[in-house]
């Protein structure tokens, strides 16, 4: 098996929106209805151990979070030094062609190791996109990573011949133009407006 993208951009994207976050924005509301900002970032920091344990095929390391992921108040307190570092090791387990073949487990669901990867980019882009709506941040993405994305979840968007996404996996689709920004229709396809912007000013 061959590794078909580096997670690294994402990851490293995400770093540096998690880094930039101002101390005064983790109660503020985000794309995703049941999360504030704290609690989405907890969640981030939680799917990075479990994608980092899903390419070496391994459990969770001791200090995992424990149940699911998303509660602030579970934020550990250098988690702005923290984060970005589990980020790093989950871009550099994926980079091994091992990490793609045979099965794996991640949140708790087997399925095939490239699967595994296509679901932590995805993670890493629209939870970016989450991010930078709910602190007011710019947020651009590679196209390659976008196409691959918009690959994966197209595979659950209503249509002839296609499964319902599994409960709880995306809300509904928003419906995006066709013609719209490859971003837009990502996170219109995953149940997100692409117009929110939260209760802030966005910053340039």
């Amino acid at each position: 098996m061959t590794v078909d993208f580096d997670l690294g951009p994402a990851a490293g994207r995400m770093a540096g929106l998690l880094e930039a976050v101002p101390a005064d924005r983790l109660t503020a509301p985000t794309p995703c209805e049941d999360y504030r900002l704290g609690d989405l970032i907890e969640h981030i920091g939680g799917l990075a151990l479990a994608f980092t344990a899903a390419a070496a095929k391994s459990g969770l390391p001791p200090g995992g979070p424990e149940g699911p992921s998303g509660d602030a108040s579970r934020l550990d307190e250098d988690w702005r030094t923290l984060f970005p570092a589990r980020l790093a090791a989950l871009a550099d387990a994926w980079r091994d062609p091992a990490a793609w073949e045979g099965l794996t487990r991640a949140g708790g669901v087997e399925l095939p190791g490239d699967v595994a990867a296509r679901v932590a980019l995805n993670e890493l882009v629209v939870h970016g996109w989450d991010v930078a709506r709910a602190s007011g941040q710019p947020y651009d993405c590679g196209e390659r990573e976008l196409l691959a994305c918009l690959e994966f979840v197209s595979q659950f968007a209503p249509g002839p011949g296609r499964e319902p996404a599994p409960e709880g996996l995306f809300a509904a689709a928003v419906d995006v133009p066709a013609d719209a920004p490859l971003i837009d229709r990502v996170v219109g396809l995953t149940g997100r407006d692409p117009s929110w912007r939260g209760n802030h000013p966005s910053r340039p």
